[in-house]
């Protein structure tokens, strides 16, 4: 027997954000999968819609809106390309620009929340974050280069103010909050690595090499689980999708000590 496929309107997100913790004032980072819900009347642009009511004109919305075709092809980001367009990939992938760079497989509601009015997107070239509200100059701003998602990033900022990660029908490998755990945790396997971005530099187009953590994420699904069976975390189902909302500093500390035990 196929699922059912349920119609959610505004009003079940709401209540639904309502009924998980979600309150007028907090700043939240949110990964969403608009397909997993069913059919949710009027898509994306409600779902942003009921975000931003639910945290109010104090509070602040986070999306990763992370545009990483613009890495170095040897990365693995065009794997569908053959190796020797690679040359050409590095001579001509348009510079980053936040105002236009569209998101890769981030999802329909980050796309749009990336151009909704108001927002504001971090100066990564690759690894950006979007905000709206009343944090959101402060946690976007001054997004190094070389610490995609260290103590210069939205992330540790977010940490800073005490905010909080909201799964929209998304499991913990979309959780990007577990990077900024990378950084700040100790293993023997942590070391660096070299990327590029096409980037704008005094106006002209450069492709510009940095040094950045290297992270795959690869266990990210087994730390969400364990933080699950030892932390609190507030749970709602709705329509076909799982509703997820925790404190970022929880899930941060707890991931730490976590690749701490059992990275190699």
């Amino acid at each position: 027997m196929m699922n059912e496929r349920p119609i959610i309107l505004k009003q079940d997100l709401l209540e639904g954000l309502q009924s998980i913790g979600i309150e007028k004032g907090q700043s939240i980072m949110v990964h969403t999968s608009l397909s997993s819900f069913g059919y949710v009347c009027g898509g994306a642009e409600v779902i942003i819609e009921a975000l931003l009511e639910g945290v109010g004109e104090e509070g602040t919305i986070m999306m990763p809106t992370q545009s990483w075709k613009n890495l170095d092809p040897s990365y693995g980001v065009h794997w569908e390309e053959p190796e020797k367009w690679w040359p050409l990939i590095r001579e001509h992938w348009p510079a980053y620009d936040k105002d236009i760079t569209p998101t890769n497989t981030m999802g329909a509601v980050a796309e749009m929340f990336r151009k909704w009015p108001g927002t504001l997107r971090s100066d990564h070239p690759a690894r950006s974050v979007a905000a709206y509200g009343k944090n959101a100059k402060y946690l976007v701003s001054q997004h190094d280069l070389s610490d995609i998602f260290g103590e210069t990033s939205p992330l540790a900022k977010l940490y800073e103010i005490d905010g909080y990660v909201l799964l929209l029908g998304t499991g913990y490998d979309k959780n990007t909050s577990l990077h900024l755990a990378d950084v700040r945790a100790n293993y023997p396997s942590k070391h660096m690595e070299e990327n590029s971005s096409a980037m704008m530099v005094n106006g002209k187009r450069e492709w510009v090499t940095y040094s950045t953590l290297y992270v795959d994420g690869e266990d990210f699904e087994e730390i969400g689980k364990a933080f699950e069976e030892t932390m609190a975390v507030n749970k709602v189902d709705l329509g076909n999708a799982q509703l997820r909302f925790m404190k970022q500093r929880e899930l941060v500390d707890f991931a730490i000590g976590w690749i701490e035990q059992h990275r190699k």
